[in-house]
C-alpha cells in the first residue's frame, strides 16, 4: 500500500515540481498520516479513497486538484482540535504554493477541504466536490464486519474522552447524518451505499 501510495503521489505531483520539492513533501504527509493517534484517519482512508477515485475519474472535472485535496483533507487531525479542515486547508496551500500549482485551483483545494468539516457542498459547478464527499463517507455503507473495526479505530482516536462525554457526542454526530435526506450527494453512491450505511448508523446508535 505505502508503495502504492508514494507512486500515486510522485505522478500527480510531478506535473508540477522537482524531486527536491516532491521528496520532502512525501515524507511530511507520511509522518503526519502515520503517528500514533492515527487510527482511521490514516494512509489506508487516502488509500480507499483514491483507489475508488480510479473507477470515477472520467466523471471529474478537474480530477489533479481533487486528488490534492484527497491527499491533505486530513493531514492535521487531532480529536480535541475543533479546526483540522482548516489547518488542513492553510497545510494544502502552502505545499501547492511551493509545487507551482494555480492560484485559482489552490483555493478550490482549500474550499473542497473545508468541505469535509460539516460534509456540506461548498462548491457546486460540477460533481467533483460531491465526489469528495462520497468518497470520505464511503465507508458508512461498507459492510458491517468493517464498519465495526471502522468505529473501533475512531473510539480509538478519541480515547482521550470518557465514555460520558463520547457517547453522546458520537450519537449526535450520527443522528445528524441520518436526518438528512440522504448521506450521499451523487446518484452512484446513493445506489451502491446508502442502505447499508443507514443500517451501519442506526446500528451503532444502539451499542452506544
Amino acid at each position: 500500500m505505502i508503495n502504492w501510495l508514494e507512486d500515486n503521489w510522485r505522478i500527480l505531483s510531478s506535473d508540477y515540481a522537482d524531486d527536491s520539492i516532491i521528496n520532502p513533501l512525501w515524507k511530511t504527509i507520511k509522518l503526519q498520516y502515520t503517528s500514533k493517534n492515527r487510527h482511521y484517519h490514516n494512509l489506508s482512508h487516502i488509500h480507499n479513497m483514491l483507489r475508488q477515485l480510479e473507477g470515477i475519474k472520467m466523471e471529474i472535472e478537474d480530477l489533479d486538484s481533487l486528488k490534492f485535496a484527497i491527499w491533505f483533507h486530513d493531514i492535521i487531525y487531532k480529536s480535541t482540535n475543533k479546526d483540522n479542515e482548516e489547518q488542513s486547508a492553510t497545510f494544502a496551500e502552502n505545499a501547492l504554493k511551493s509545487l507551482n500549482f494555480d492560484n485559482f485551483r489552490t483555493e478550490k483545494v482549500k474550499k473542497l477541504i473545508i468541505s469535509t468539516k460539516k460534509h456540506e457542498l461548498l462548491l457546486v459547478e460540477n460533481y467533483d466536490n460531491a465526489y469528495l464527499l462520497d468518497l470520505d463517507l464511503s465507508i458508512l455503507g461498507s459492510d458491517w464486519e468493517t464498519y465495526k473495526v471502522y468505529i473501533q479505530n475512531i473510539r480509538k482516536e478519541y480515547k482521550i474522552y470518557p465514555n460520558i462525554l463520547y457517547k453522546p457526542g458520537r450519537k449526535k454526530v450520527l443522528n445528524h447524518f441520518l436526518e438528512r435526506d440522504s448521506l450521499f450527494f451523487t446518484e452512484r453512491f446513493k445506489t451502491k451505499f446508502e442502505k447499508q450505511a443507514k443500517e451501519n448508523l442506526k446500528k451503532e446508535i444502539k451499542m452506544l
